[in-house]
């Protein structure tokens, strides 16, 4: 099919050289706790340990699953500074095919904190979270 055949039929044209096309993203954040953090995220939020880092005997990293999901959390070693803030201007988003207030109940019962209740924003079902070090999430039902 020739371009203008493609822009007739309301194709878009492509853009030259091609675009950069993700896959999938995969996060990494800093945390003060690790152990905190690794508890936090899976008996409160629901990830699963995909594999553990280690140096010197210390756990120094842990990679989480949720789905098709990835994080990355790393124990913060004061390079930059122990008190530096973290999360700042930052949120991480996660859509799901699952309930959303399901999600919500489960967290609540298995003892987390809900930054705000479940509610409808722009045709979604949202819930919002803060970390154990401030870092913002957003659970959302997929469109």
């Amino acid at each position: 099919m020739s371009t203008m055949q493609k822009a007739s039929l309301g194709f878009s044209q492509r853009a030259e050289p091609e675009s950069f096309r993700a896959r999938a993203l995969l996060a990494t954040l800093t945390v003060q706790d690790i152990n905190k953090s690794l508890k936090w995220y899976c008996e409160r939020i629901g990830f699963f340990v995909d594999k553990r880092y280690e140096r010197g005997g210390k756990l120094m990293g842990v990679s989480l699953k949720a789905g098709d999901v990835r994080l990355m959390i790393n124990q913060e070693e004061g390079v930059t500074g122990w008190d530096r803030v973290k999360g700042a201007g930052f949120t991480l988003h996660f859509t799901t095919t699952q309930d959303v207030d399901v999600i919500a109940e489960a967290i609540r019962k298995r003892g987390g904190t809900l930054e705000a209740a479940p509610a409808d924003e722009s045709g979604t079902r949202v819930l919002r979270l803060r970390d154990p070090d401030g870092f913002r999430l957003v659970i959302s039902s997929a469109r």
